[in-house]
C-alpha cells in the first residue's frame, strides 16, 4: 500500500484516474516520479489556464518572496494588492468599459459564490435564488444549493433551500424556449415560485457538460432580470481568464452582470485566489460582515498582475486562443463525423470542448486508454458521458495536436472494442 492508500480520504477523485505520483511539471507537460511524460489536458481542472510553472509568472514570485514581500494580510492594504488592482482595472475593466468594487473572499471559487449569494439576499432582501439545471457552483452549502448535480448535493448531509432550478438555454432542445417559460413562472403570483434576489449561471457549463448558453439566451436572460430588479451573478470561476477567448466568458453577448464570481485561473499560477466583481452601487456590506482569514493572497495577488500585463496587455493572446479553439473544434468535428453524432457528438466552445460519447462508462475508458498513452485528460457532464478537453492556453500547437491525436486513437481503440463486444 501506498502512503495514500493508508493516510488519505476516499472522497479522493483525481487520483483514482490518474494513479501515478507527479513530482514535476512545466508549461502543458506533468511528469511522474519515474520521469514519464505526460501532455496536460486537464489543467488543474481549468486552474492552469497559463500552463504550470509559466517563466514570467515564477520569476515575480520568486522575487517577491526573495525579498520578503508580505505573504498573508488578511485584507489590509498591501502593495501587491495596489498592483493587482491596478493591473485588472487598467488591462481589463478599462478596455471594456466595465466598472466594479473588488471583494476578496475565502481563497477559493465556491467562497465567492457563497459571498455573491449572500450579498444578493442583503441588497434585495429577498431569499430566493434561481440557478440552473447542470449547473455547477461549488459544494459549501450555499453554492452546493445552487449545484444541480445530484451526487455533490447529497454529500451536504442537510436540506439545501432557498434556491429555484431553471433550465438552462438548450436544456429541453432547441425547440423551446426556456426564456418564456422563466418569465411566466418568476410572474405567475400562483406559480410557486418565489421572486428571486438573484440569478446565477454559467455561460458555458464546465462540470455540466459543456453546455453553451448562446448569446441570445443571455441577452433575454439579462433583460429578464433587469425588468424584474433581479440581480445577474455570472459564474466565470472557470470559463473565464480566456478560456472561451475572451477574458470573461460572457463579452460575446455585450451583457453587464451585476455580480461576477472569479477563481480558478485568476492567480494564473495555480495559487488558491477568488474575487466577487460587483456594481458599485451593489456594495453596502458592513466592515468584516463577509470574511475570512485568507481572503486576498499575497503571493496570488503577484502571479495574477504578471498574468495580466503578460497576457491581456492587447489582444494577440486572445487571437491565439481562437486559432487553437479551430484546431481543436475540427479535431473533434473529424472524430464524430467518423462515428456519426448518435454515437459521439461535440459540445463546448473556445478552449473548453469535449466529445459527448453514449455513456459515462465509454467516456472512462477513453480517459483511461488516453493516460496510458501519456494525456491527462478528465469527463464531465450529467452522466460523465463527455471526455473535456481543458489544456492549458499557452500549450504548443505541436503538443496539442499531439494531444488530440491520442484523443482519437484512444476513442478508435474504445469503440472498435465496444462493437466488437456488441458482435
Amino acid at each position: 500500500m501506498t502512503i495514500f492508500d493508508q493516510l488519505e480520504s476516499e472522497v479522493q477523485c483525481y487520483a483514482r484516474s490518474f494513479p501515478t505520483t507527479f513530482d514535476k511539471a512545466q508549461g502543458e507537460y506533468l511528469y511522474d516520479r519515474e520521469g514519464r511524460q505526460y501532455i496536460d489536458f486537464l489543467a488543474g481542472a481549468g486552474t492552469l489556464n497559463y500552463g504550470h510553472n509559466h517563466p514570467v509568472l515564477k520569476e515575480a514570485l520568486v522575487d517577491y518572496i526573495m525579498r520578503d514581500g508580505i505573504t498573508h494580510g488578511l485584507d489590509m492594504h498591501t502593495a501587491a494588492k495596489a498592483e493587482f488592482l491596478e493591473a485588472f482595472n487598467q488591462h481589463i475593466l478599462k478596455p471594456r468599459n466595465m466598472e466594479y468594487t473588488f471583494q476578496f473572499t475565502g481563497p477559493t471559487g465556491t467562497n465567492a459564490v457563497e459571498a455573491a449569494l449572500k450579498l444578493a439576499r442583503k441588497v434585495t432582501g429577498r431569499n430566493n435564488i434561481i440557478s440552473f439545471t447542470n449547473g455547477f457552483h461549488g459544494v459549501t452549502l450555499g453554492a452546493v444549493s445552487a449545484t444541480g448535480n445530484s451526487h455533490h448535493r447529497g454529500g451536504a448531509g442537510v436540506a439545501l433551500g432557498d434556491v429555484t432550478r431553471m433550465p438552462f438555454c438548450g436544456y429541453h432542445g432547441r425547440d423551446i424556449d426556456s426564456l418564456k417559460m422563466i418569465e411566466k413562472l418568476i410572474t405567475d403570483p400562483s406559480s410557486g415560485v418565489d421572486l428571486p434576489a438573484a440569478m446565477i449561471v454559467e455561460t458555458v457549463q464546465g462540470e455540466g457538460g459543456l453546455n453553451v448558453a448562446n448569446a441570445d439566451w443571455l441577452r433575454g436572460l439579462e433583460k429578464i432580470c433587469r425588468q424584474h430588479e433581479i440581480l445577474l451573478i455570472i459564474d466565470d470561476i472557470q470559463a473565464g481568464c480566456g478560456r472561451t477567448g475572451s477574458f470573461f466568458s460572457f463579452e460575446q453577448a455585450g451583457i453587464k452582470p451585476d455580480i461576477i464570481t472569479m477563481s480558478k485561473s485568476l492567480s494564473g499560477f495555480g495559487l488558491p485566489f477568488a474575487i466577487v466583481l460587483l456594481k458599485p452601487e451593489l456594495d453596502v456590506w458592513s466592515p468584516g460582515e463577509h470574511n475570512g482569514t485568507f481572503r486576498g493572497n499575497n503571493h496570488a495577488f503577484v502571479t495574477a498582475t504578471a498574468a495580466i500585463r503578460h497576457f491581456w496587455k492587447d489582444d494577440a493572446f486572445a487571437k491565439e486562443i481562437a486559432e487553437k479553439s479551430a484546431l481543436v473544434s475540427a479535431h473533434f468535428k473529424k472524430v464524430s463525423d467518423r462515428y456519426g453524432v448518435t454515437k459521439i457528438n461535440t459540445r463546448g466552445r473556445g478552449m473548453m470542448q469535449g466529445l459527448v460519447m453514449q455513456s459515462g462508462e465509454i467516456a472512462d475508458a477513453v480517459v483511461a486508454a488516453c493516460f496510458e498513452r501519456g494525456l491527462v485528460i478528465e469527463t464531465c457532464g450529467n452522466r460523465g458521458q463527455v471526455v473535456k478537453c481543458f489544456c492549458p492556453l499557452t500549450i504548443s500547437i505541436e503538443a496539442l495536436e499531439r494531444g488530440l491525436n491520442i484523443v482519437s486513437e484512444a476513442v478508435k481503440e474504445v469503440m472498435a472494442e465496444k462493437l466488437s463486444n456488441a458482435s
